[in-house]
């Protein structure tokens, strides 16, 4: 993952005490499962105490602090600008278990990942990583959340990007207050279908089904063995169409014609008009990857082009027309 994924750097001449206050953000830390949950809420500032609903955003995978920074400053918690929500909502984004809420960059390794001994990840993330747990988990927050008084129930917005679609998606068809969804960069029809799709592009080979049968046999292994389990693997690879389609309420869906999830989001597409499902919005992005870079012939980004920001204003703008 390449350093401009991420929003500019907020330029900032001292950290102290590096905790997520310092930045603007209120920390809760609950308790699910025997797990330590860090929530970080975003909220428009002078009004962290005023009524409004909540927009839960489901980040992708990897364990990866949320607060990530260096000496010049912090790197952006969301990959969209934030500040586009803030005037109706209280953002909140959930940590991921066994990893800190707040790390230097220079204590990271490889795409900013939060690893021990071994360059292993901590065993609570390994046996917690999979599907279930962060729907469950998630669901836990919001519920403890709508107790707090400076939350309106009147709108529950879930939204995810890249693995954390799958967990929205499940979760909204879990939680019955959940009225708006935003699935983006998701696979409808399961990860290892874009595993495969990219497989057979780069090396024009199918040897990756031996790996997934290899999966399927091992689908409840939490061992780690230098990427995510075989159960993360198996569960993330479980059509999340079947959610989908089962929800009632608007779903936005958003994707880059050059990720390799592509084919599966337009047939999912297809498969909507053909069963009426008019609460499933579409909108593709061309010529753009999964994390909305355009690419060139080769599929190759450029990260100098950022366009988080308009996917994240065009997911406002449907919230405002839903």
């Amino acid at each position: 993952m390449n350093k401009a994924f991420f929003l500019l750097l907020i330029s900032l001449t001292t950290f102290g005490q590096k905790k997520p206050e310092d930045f603007g953000y209120k920390h809760i830390i609950f308790t699910y499962n025997k797990t330590i949950v860090d929530v970080l809420i975003q909220s428009k500032k002078g009004e962290e105490n005023i009524k409004k609903p909540l927009f839960l955003f489901c980040q992708g995978s990897m364990p990866q602090p949320l607060l990530k920074y260096d000496e010049t400053g912090l790197y952006g918690t969301f990959p969209f600008d934030v500040n586009d929500f803030l005037d109706e909502f209280h953002v909140v984004i959930v940590g991921k278990p066994g990893i800190p809420v707040i790390s230097d960059v220079k204590d990271l390794k490889n795409n900013y990942q939060y690893l021990v001994e071994n360059d292993s990840v901590p065993k609570t993330y390994s046996d917690n990583n999979y599907l279930d747990y962060y729907v469950n988990r998630n669901n836990f927050v919001i519920n403890k959340l709508l107790k707090e008084n400076w939350i309106s129930k009147n709108k529950l917005v879930v939204a995810g990007h890249s693995e954390g679609s799958t967990i929205a998606a499940k979760l909204a068809t879990k939680n019955n207050k959940v009225t708006h969804l935003i699935y983006s960069g998701g696979n409808p029809y399961g990860r290892f279908s874009s595993m495969l799709e990219e497989e057979v592009y780069k090396r024009k080979n199918y040897e990756l089904i031996e790996y997934w049968k290899f999966v399927v046999e091992n689908k409840n292994n939490l061992e780690y063995n230098g990427g995510d389990t075989y159960k993360a693997t198996y569960d993330f690879s479980q059509p999340s169409a079947v959610y989908l389609k089962k929800i009632k309420i608007p779903v936005f869906i958003t994707y880059g014609t050059k990720d390799w999830n592509a084919p599966y989001n337009d047939l999912l597409q297809i498969e909507s008009i053909q069963s009426d499902l008019k609460n499933l919005t579409f909108k593709p992005y061309f010529d753009v990857e999964h994390n909305f870079f355009p690419v060139n012939e080769n599929r190759e980004p450029n990260y100098e082009i950022y366009n988080w920001e308009n996917v994240g204003k065009d997911w406002k703008n449907w919230l405002n027309k839903n």
